[in-house]
């Protein structure tokens, strides 16, 4: 096996720059030939990422966040080629999704190197223009676009209390936003919700933000997209029910619809999406789900 590792730099704020070095080593201990790829941007990494496969790269392994492991889902999607994950971002939803979030570098290594795979799902966004995307974990509009927003834009706290402390603050301009939705539900039938939403949100994967589970139903491997869809209500309400999306709770909630997909559209006029944590489009966008299109490295069951 021939393993390029991708390293984000500043995952963490650099505090883990040894960490693909220690991964790597460990590696070809097991004998497994190991390059590590490090770009000074997204798009350096990516064309990195895309001549180390052209070149045989049987594997690929990412050590950072979300936002690196994203840069790979769009090289890897459909190719069968493998994917490992070492979690070092501040945000690991996928490899939250996955059951890989908690394993230190040396376990990572290890999972890799004991070769054990499996199949999962991605998402695929469609925007206006015909260009394409893929996503791991959750794609957010609305309310938690705009946090996200935030977030990105704050230097402080790290972690995942950065998320929260901007979410506190968009509290104090939240209102309903008009979307037109239309959804492919899972028995082939339609449905379509056209009014005012707070948010509304699609989920691969559970977890958004560093692990708030807003799609606490949502399976990486089961063929289908969770959507939840969040009405306006009063702001002290919301407020108060936020500890449940902390506990995933909140789909119980009357002001929250739940839907499992094949796919949806999404439009909001003026509305960035973000997916994995990152900018993924303005609306419209459609959004669906491409069935076992990545391969990763799995531990033991």
């Amino acid at each position: 096996m021939s393993v390029t590792l991708l390293v984000n730099p500043v995952a963490r704020g650099g505090a883990h720059a040894g960490a693909a070095e220690q991964a790597a080593e460990r590696l070809r201990a097991h004998g497994i030939r190991t390059t590590i790829i490090s770009g000074g941007s997204a798009a350096e990494s990516t064309e990195l990422l895309r001549t180390a496969i052209g070149l045989g790269a049987t594997a690929v392994a990412v050590a950072g966040g979300d936002g690196t492991v994203n840069l790979a889902l769009q090289e890897l999607a459909g190719t069968g080629i493998p994917l490992g994950i070492i979690p070092l971002g501040t945000g690991n939803d996928f490899a939250m999704a996955l059951g890989l979030h908690e394993l230190d570098v040396a376990q990572a290594a290890e999972t890799i190197a004991a070769g054990r795979t499996r199949t999962v799902d991605l998402a695929r966004v469609t925007r206006h223009d015909g260009s394409t995307a893929h996503f791991g974990s959750v794609l957010a509009s609305g309310f938690d676009s705009r946090v996200n927003d935030r977030a990105n834009g704050m230097r402080w706290p790290r972690g995942g209390s950065r998320y929260t402390i901007a979410l506190l603050i968009e509290f104090a301009t939240l209102a309903g936003i008009p979307f037109d939705v239309e959804l492919e539900l899972e028995d082939g039938t339609t449905a379509r919700v056209d009014r005012d939403l707070v948010m509304a949100t699609v989920g691969n994967g559970r977890s958004y933000g560093g692990g708030i589970p807003i799609c606490p139903d949502a399976d990486p491997a089961d063929g289908l997209l969770d959507v939840v869809l969040v009405r306006p209500a009063g702001r002290l309400r919301l407020l108060r029910l936020l500890p449940r999306v902390y506990r995933g709770t909140h789909t119980s909630i009357p002001e929250v619809s739940t839907y499992r997909v094949r796919s949806v559209r999404l439009a909001s006029s003026g509305v960035t999406a973000y997916a994995d944590g990152d900018p993924i489009g303005a609306l419209p966008l459609t959004i669906d789900v491409a069935p076992g299109s990545v391969t990763v490295f799995a531990p033991e069951p």
